[in-house]
């Protein structure tokens, strides 16, 4: 994954640091398969309210769904911006969302649509930044494209305040990286650094001999010879402290440990074997990458994966400034709709939706007014957002847009308020304070919890 992390532009502009190089090497010298050695500088010591849940998963619809055609339909406005859908009844009396998504039609009791949602900048880059970790306006520094001057995406956060114990990350992003030629921001732990970026899976889970390399014993290893390679490795290490007490090298053995911990465990590395899942079951999520995707991700979740990211799409999949109507109904939608409704139903009916926030979102929606390629174009000043379990009072819609879906007219919700509601979920202050790579500090997120999605004011 570090190769894919140098290719993808995770780590341009900055030059790999001596622990960096150490790490790399240890992955090539020890044969274990762990292209990105597990990280953690250490945990701040925030105030932490009492965790909601255990996971979160971001479903982020890269490119910018129209609210106006899924979440927030507008029967009785003009022709030139209502479209061509009308609303469909939900299993709640009252909520209508747009066509084409029958499954979560009969879900609309598990999940809240906040209509309200709102930030200033209708571009991708910066929009896919915000969202991604919860900020209103970009740190100094930060550009259209990816870098260590950007905000830490919410793993990032988590790996930082509260890292494993047992050394596994505490992030996924899945199955793709958001690129135009270079990485969009909020993807990684931007200025907290490349110790607390997540782990990107950049392979299609669809794909008839899907596994991840990175966790998996190389030809010829076994649990019981890593176990031997370790006690190898171990005399090495114990001869080698007696020369040298630098704290590169206690640091690389520690994360030696770490690495060999999760092979020989197995959980992570279970997770991921998706091919064990039965046939009518991989069917019900639907054989195709959103489908497979969220198939995996209650997979993590059950292994107890605090942050799973599923980037619907691989750059401005939802963009629809053409043909909107016909790409939802056709191309965007059915897919989404059978995927996303089973996986809820799925973390249902095992128990698990209670414990899991699932927050489904783009970078922001869609203008009011169609174009004349009957498409709809870049707009921020209002979009829905959807979110679903972790204790949350469903069958509700938050906030009001006005009659064409261009303003709120009632309360509106920012990116930084969707991310206070994320990390409290998971237990972790908001102001918590974390310190960057020049040792200075920041407060992690400046926004307020969206108070109705747990029935209050």
């Amino acid at each position: 994954m570090w190769g894919q992390q140098v290719q993808s532009g995770l780590v341009s502009g900055d030059r790999l640091s001596r622990r960096q190089s150490l790490q790399v090497g240890f992955s090539g010298f020890v044969g274990l398969g762990l292209n990105q050695v597990l990280a953690g500088r250490g945990s701040a010591s925030p105030k932490q309210p009492n965790g909601r849940v255990r996971s979160v998963v971001l479903v982020f619809l890269t490119g910018a769904p129209s609210h106006q055609d899924m979440w927030d339909l507008k029967p009785d406005g003009p022709s030139s911006t209502r479209g061509e859908f009308r609303p469909v009844s939900t299993n709640v009396p009252g909520v209508e969302i747009g066509p084409y998504m029958p499954g979560l039609a009969k879900l609309a009791d598990k999940y809240a649509i906040i209509r309200s949602m709102r930030h200033s900048l209708p571009s991708h880059e910066h929009g896919t930044h915000r969202m991604l970790t919860g900020i209103n306006k970009e740190p100094p520094g930060s550009t259209h494209m990816v870098s260590r001057n950007d905000w830490p995406c919410f793993s990032a956060g988590v790996q930082y305040l509260r890292p494993s114990p047992d050394g596994t990350p505490r992030g996924i992003m899945l199955p793709t990286y958001l690129n135009n030629g270079y990485g969009f921001c909020g993807q990684n732990a931007g200025f907290l650094g490349a110790d607390y970026d997540p782990w990107h899976v950049i392979k299609n889970p669809n794909d008839k001999n899907f596994r991840v390399d990175e966790l998996s014993f190389s030809p010829g290893l076994s649990v019981s010879r890593v176990t031997d390679r370790r006690r190898l490795l171990k005399s090495i290490d114990d001869q080698r402290r007696k020369l040298s007490e630098s704290p590169v090298v206690g640091d690389l053995s520690r994360r030696m440990q770490q690495a060999h911990d999760i092979l020989v465990d197995g959980r992570l590395r279970k997770s991921f074997d998706i091919g064990s899942e039965s046939g009518r079951n991989r069917d019900r999520y639907g054989r195709h990458q959103f489908g497979q995707s969220m198939l995996l991700t209650r997979r993590l979740i059950e292994s107890g994966m605090p942050v799973v990211q599923v980037n619907v799409g691989r750059m401005n999949n939802w963009d629809t400034h053409g043909n909107n109507f016909k790409r939802l109904q056709t191309g965007l939608l059915p897919s989404f709709d059978q995927g996303l409704s089973t996986f809820v139903s799925d973390l249902d009916q095992r128990g698990l939706l209670g414990e899991t926030l699932v927050v489904v979102t783009g970078e922001f929606g869609r203008t009011p007014k169609i174009n004349p390629n009957a498409g709809r174009d870049h707009w921020s000043r209002v979009f829905s957002a959807v979110v679903i379990g972790g204790g949350i009072r469903g069958g509700q819609t938050i906030g009001v847009s006005d009659a064409m879906a261009s303003d709120p007219i009632s309360r509106a919700y920012s990116p930084a308020d969707m991310g206070a509601t994320i990390y409290s979920a998971l237990g972790i202050d908001p102001t918590s304070r974390v310190i960057d790579r020049l040792e200075r500090p920041h407060q992690l997120n400046a926004g307020e919890v969206i108070a109705p999605l747990y029935g209050t004011a």
